[in-house]
């Protein structure tokens, strides 16, 4: 079984989209016929990914466990508060972890720059000083923390101007950037991963799955281990960073870039480093309505070649394998997932069958009639869905659980003030998405000029 897995995610394997990394990451952005195996989504913006992946650092994490060893979860616990609240963001807070904050002003973050425009504070190492580490793994990622943390300050100055007690202004701030952000995944970024109508669905009539009792809300091992990992999918095997920063020309790079190991202004757009052009232009990835936007790849079982050799600095423990489809397929070993069929059958909803993967009857140890789940999610969305979104059983288990921790919590919007509407200036009056709130951050390209 082990060497069935990795033998399935290993580079140059089955789920490898074989992109020609040797064109460069430029042509492999302005050529998309150079990758068929790694085709566009038409409707997710290249934002979408990250936006997933900033999300999933803010309720899991997972620093126990080994991979391909049995491990019962309970003795790996989930080191992240199990709700959408920023915890990835805000730590424990000024008093728990002053080091996140100002010193000249305990209640707003530590901001630097060393280039254009801002960066996460740093030691003298580069190793960024964050809640949660992950957050420095790639450019991108790194540009959504900071871009939230400018939101808390100026939520911080608009509190003070409006009045709001002293010893009342760093929870005011915090709690207006918090459901401003669960609105956008409510409304922005669950309907784009498994569809307007399904999200609607969960709202209206209710969880059928995810249900635990109250006060006892707790992260899946199925989501966290296989089902969410649906995002490593999407991600291009390079991007545009920015239009501007690369002495006045626009900085491209390969997600992950072997070449980049030490340098200290990496060819790719890996984290952990500062320089200039080291800032994310984010009208490549959401829609500013400038034409410069980009799209990221369809969710289907053909991961970008880049993703097959990772940095090491780029795991959180630290440790091989260094191919991403192999570390999340390995972890269905970890924790005893049941197979994608069991759980369509205890769904309730329409099992794939052995036909829908004939792929798999390669590995002769049954994975086309009892798939691992990440597999199984990704062939759903590939054959039910067209890439486009989540189908079947990743679908309904990723909005239940999206939808409960928000339900369950009594600190967010939907469950403490489900009227509430955003308040933070916005481009259309019935809207907040994450264009509005980089705007708001003022790390919009108008913002910048560029």
């Amino acid at each position: 079984m082990l060497e069935a897995l990795r033998e399935l995610g290993r580079p140059g394997g089955l789920m490898d989209a074989r992109d020609p990394l040797h064109e460069g990451p430029i042509r492999l952005i302005t050529n998309p016929e150079l990758s068929p195996n790694n085709v566009d989504n038409p409707f997710h913006t290249a934002g979408t990914t990250f936006l997933g992946q900033f999300i999933d650092h803010d309720f899991t994490f997972d620093l126990n466990s080994q991979l391909g060893v049995p491990t019962e979860p309970e003795t790996s616990p989930n080191t992240r508060v199990p709700t959408l609240s920023l915890d990835s963001v805000y730590g424990g807070g000024p008093g728990a972890n002053p080091e996140l904050f100002d010193p000249g002003d305990r209640v707003k973050f530590r901001v630097e720059s060393g280039g254009l425009f801002e960066d996460l504070p740093r030691r003298s190492d580069r190793v960024a000083i964050i809640a949660d580490p992950r957050n420095d793994e790639n450019l991108m990622i790194a540009g959504l923390h900071v871009a939230f943390l400018l939101a808390h300050n100026r939520a911080v100055d608009e509190a003070r101007a409006r009045g709001v007690p002293s010893n009342q202004v760093y929870n005011e701030a915090k709690r207006l950037v918090t459901w401003h952000y669960q609105w956008i995944i409510l409304n922005e970024f669950l309907p784009q991963i498994i569809g307007f109508g399904l999200t609607q669905d969960i709202l209206r009539h209710g969880r059928r799955h995810y249900r635990p009792a109250a006060g006892q809300h707790f992260m899946p091992v199925e989501f966290q281990g296989a089902v969410y990992r649906f995002g490593h999918s999407m991600v291009r095997p390079s991007y545009r960073a920015n239009l501007a920063g690369d002495n006045g020309n626009p900085f491209f790079g390969f997600i992950f870039d072997p070449a980049g190991q030490g340098q200290s202004d990496p060819v790719d757009l890996r984290g952990r480093a500062r320089a200039r052009r080291r800032f994310i232009g984010w009208q490549t990835f959401f829609d500013f309505g400038d034409g410069e936007v980009r799209p990221n790849k369809r969710i289907d079982t053909r991961i970008s070649t880049a993703l097959f050799n990772l940095p090491l600095q780029a795991i959180a423990t630290g440790d091989p394998p260094t191919a991403l489809p192999q570390r999340n397929l390995l972890r269905h070993v970890t924790w005893s997932l049941p197979s994608g069929q069991a759980i369509a059958n205890a769904m309730g909803i329409p099992v794939l069958g052995p036909d829908s993967f004939p792929e798999l009857r390669q590995f002769n140890v049954g994975f086309d009639s009892s798939t691992p789940l990440w597999y199984y999610i990704l062939k759903e969305a590939q054959v039910l869905g067209d890439g486009i979104t989540l189908s079947g059983i990743g679908a309904r288990i990723v909005g239940e659980v999206f939808i409960g921790l928000l339900q369950l919590d009594p600190s967010s919007y939907l469950a403490s003030q489900p009227s509430w509407r955003p308040t933070f200036p916005r481009r259309t009056a019935d809207r907040f998405t994450m264009v509005d709130l980089l705007t708001y951050a003022r790390v919009d390209p108008a913002s910048r000029r560029q």
